[in-house]
């Protein structure tokens, strides 16, 4: 088995889908886990404005909902949680996001203080945090901050996650990498567009171009930009189809090297790092 087929495996994508299916697949992934873990009340995610979230907070909401009709439980809520860094520059991408969801509850909190605080005290103890360094503090702040809230709400965070991030390990380890529930795991991101065209999302929700959106210096820097392909090079690759072969030796190169954060700590007994 080469490696394309070996990672398709691995990540569980489909060359094509039934976008109607797909989503009845992520709501009831969704509801068993629930049903398995009664004292679980809440869902919790972050919403930036992007496809993932977006997607990820609407089956969210669609699994309380039908959570709610079928144990008469009012207690069942999606809470989604803004997260920005001071003033965000796409803050209305963010707000028609969760009017397209319509989240239970819709909670505000600026991680601009405690990301400040920390790069004060580092500072403090002559560590200098660069640009990139300080955007991974940022995701992993707003982990921290979901975590928070789902520990008061007797919930579970949920990631966005999905096939054509995890193969190039694009998400920050142990920051938007760290979730309980990864409802999109299995999807690359045109599939995505195609299960928010199915719950009839507003077009600009899933046109709008990715970005993590991390470093000061570099705002809304393209995703596809920081990695070198595009998308839909991703997705095809993802799908089984031949793609030119730098993308393709570019795709593979980022899997490789980003295969640790795909794994809980190195013990002993791992010997993926050592290939």
């Amino acid at each position: 088995m080469n490696l394309q087929k070996e990672i398709i495996k691995e990540l569980g994508v489909k060359p094509t889908i039934d976008p109607k299916a797909e989503i009845r697949v992520s709501i009831d992934f969704l509801k068993a886990y629930l049903k398995k873990h009664p004292f679980l009340k809440t869902f919790v995610l972050g919403i930036s404005g992007g496809q993932d979230s977006t997607l990820a907070g609407r089956l969210a909401q669609l699994t309380m909902e039908e959570m709610r009709e079928e144990t008469k439980d009012e207690d069942y809520q999606f809470i989604a949680v803004r997260l920005p860094y001071g003033e965000q520059v796409d803050e209305e991408d963010a707000k028609a996001a969760l009017d397209f969801i319509k989240p239970d509850v819709s909670l505000r909190v600026n991680i601009k203080p405690a990301v400040d605080a920390e790069v004060t005290v580092l500072g403090e103890a002559g560590v200098e945090i660069s640009d990139f360094n300080k955007g991974n503090i940022k995701a992993r702040q707003r982990m921290i901050t979901q975590y928070a809230i789902a520990g008061e709400r007797t919930g579970a965070v949920l990631g966005t996650d999905h096939a054509a991030e995890n193969i190039t390990g694009f998400f920050t380890k142990f920051g938007d990498g760290g979730a309980d529930i990864l409802p999109l795991f299995r999807l690359n991101k045109r599939q995505g567009k195609q299960l928010l065209k199915e719950l009839n999302a507003p077009e600009k929700l899933y046109t709008k171009i990715p970005t993590a959106d991390l470093e000061d210096g570099k705002p809304l820097i393209a995703d596809e930009v920081a990695l070198g392909v595009t998308y839909d090079e991703i997705d095809d690759y993802l799908e089984g189809r031949e793609i030119p072969v730098d993308a393709q030796e570019k795709i593979e190169a980022w899997w490789n090297k980003t295969q640790h954060k795909r794994h809980l700590p190195i013990s002993v007994f791992d010997d993926f790092w050592k290939k």
